[in-house]
């Protein structure tokens, strides 16, 4: 597709599921929009994750704007090929005003109102603009990787395929959210041996007495809880996502039990010197907290059975299967444990610094209120906690674009287009 005209009333930016979302709604409504997207349509999904990636919430939880999950297995867990065939059915079924592999250079609040989006393929001008890009930009990798041998390779989970894929040898994995999780299992049960620095990131158990817990918290209300009722938006943005997985039909995951099965378990990774690796006198702590955080959630769930009078089978307390030696070294040398991977699991960092306009707090995050910033006509869709646990996810996409399609209607006022076409 190519430019029908420099001028349109609606631009979206990014052609993921945000974004093609917001295109579905904008086109039920007639309203003429633009989707511009930097790579293809759902990139991340097809490019950006591991061979065995799963999904760590269940399928029903999959919709999308008339378009719920289609498949027979609503408490099962798609795999990627799964997730990414679901997307191009949405895709397919009102064929978007998308045009791929065009890179959107800079976007910029006009003196006259509207904006100008500078891209690869000359400017555009408009008068919303929908940012649908996430704020998973730039994988964060400390200073100190600078110093590890050449001969280890680096990477970040995006990269990360598959085992077979890294070069042979144990691998350090660091950091234990999802990713790190998920990653150093796949590592473990293909059979490699796997150093994971464990971060403090809490955990939830995959079912708990007789359900799935994302069943029961979504009965008890709390994916629909918006940001204002948990902490301050800063807080929760920078608290990391339980670990969990779907995969063969979803389970726990127990790094104590990784830990009796032959992982090395270290605490926060914190300097690399000299061909040494130092971690965190914390490894125990943070099993304790993640195992806590565990323990409050399953608290509440025995809570709301109670008020509700739910027949629901009883189940014991969890117990610690391991505990780390009170010896546990706190260097590792890499050469003498023939380390030949190192793979960056500590999350992204967000960059917004080419969008040009009054929406963002002093760290250059956007401000808004579930998407709709002071910038009038810029809107932001898919940012975690944009409104509820489910706005950075699938499960809420749906909602909140048609919150933002709510705005974007109310709000069109025609701009001096012979204006913008003398400045494009």
């Amino acid at each position: 597709m190519t430019f029908a005209k420099r001028h349109y009333p609606v631009i979206v930016v990014g052609g993921g599921q945000a974004g093609l979302s917001t295109s579905y709604l904008l086109q039920q409504r007639d309203i003429e929009h633009l989707v511009l997207e930097k790579q293809q349509a759902f990139h991340a999904w097809k490019q950006q994750r591991w061979d065995s990636f799963c999904l760590v919430t269940p399928n029903w939880q999959c919709r999308l704007p008339d378009h719920p999950y289609d498949g027979d297995d609503p408490h099962g867990f798609m795999v990627k090929d799964e997730i990414v065939a679901w997307m191009e059915r949405f895709r397919a079924s009102f064929d978007p005003p998308l045009i791929e592999g065009i890179t959107v250079r800079a976007v910029r609040a006009l003196p006259v109102g509207g904006y100008r989006l500078d891209t690869d393929r000359g400017p555009l001008t408009a008068d919303q603009v929908v940012m649908a890009i996430s704020s998973y930009h730039r994988p964060k990798v400390p200073d100190y990787a600078r110093r590890l041998p050449a001969r280890i390779k680096q990477l970040d989970a995006s990269d990360y395929r598959n085992p077979a894929a890294l070069p042979a040898g144990p691998v350090l994995v660091v950091g234990t959210g999802q990713s790190g999780c998920q990653i150093a299992e796949d590592l473990h049960l293909a059979g490699r041996q796997v150093h994971l620095a464990v971060g403090p990131a809490p955990r939830v158990s995959r079912f708990y007495r007789g359900r799935d817990v994302v069943d029961w918290l979504d009965d008890m209300g709390h994916y629909r809880l918006p940001v204002q009722e948990h902490l301050t938006e800063e807080q929760v943005r920078a608290k990391a996502n339980h670990y969990v997985t779907g995969r063969d039909g979803g389970r726990d995951i127990d790094l104590r039990r990784f830990a009796l099965e032959g992982m090395r378990l270290h605490g926060r990774l914190e300097n690399i010197e000299a061909g040494q690796a130092s971690f965190g006198d914390d490894l125990g702590e943070n099993l304790d907290k993640a195992d806590a955080t565990n323990a409050r959630i399953k608290k509440s769930i025995d809570d709301y059975i109670a008020r509700q009078g739910i027949s629901a089978p009883a189940e014991a307390p969890y117990e610690p299967v391991w505990e780390p030696p009170r010896d546990l070294a706190r260097e590792l040398d890499l050469e003498a444990e023939g380390i030949t991977a190192v793979i960056w699991c500590i999350g992204y960092a967000p960059d917004f610094s080419w969008i040009h306009a009054p929406a963002f707090d002093a760290s250059g995050y956007p401000k808004h209120r579930r998407g709709v910033t002071a910038s009038p006509g810029l809107y932001f869709l898919g940012l975690p906690w944009l409104h509820t646990w489910g706005s950075g996810r699938i499960y809420a996409i749906a909602e909140d674009a048609e919150h933002l399609v709510d705005h974007i209607e109310a709000a069109r006022l025609p701009l001096r287009e012979q204006y913008l076409a003398g400045i494009a």
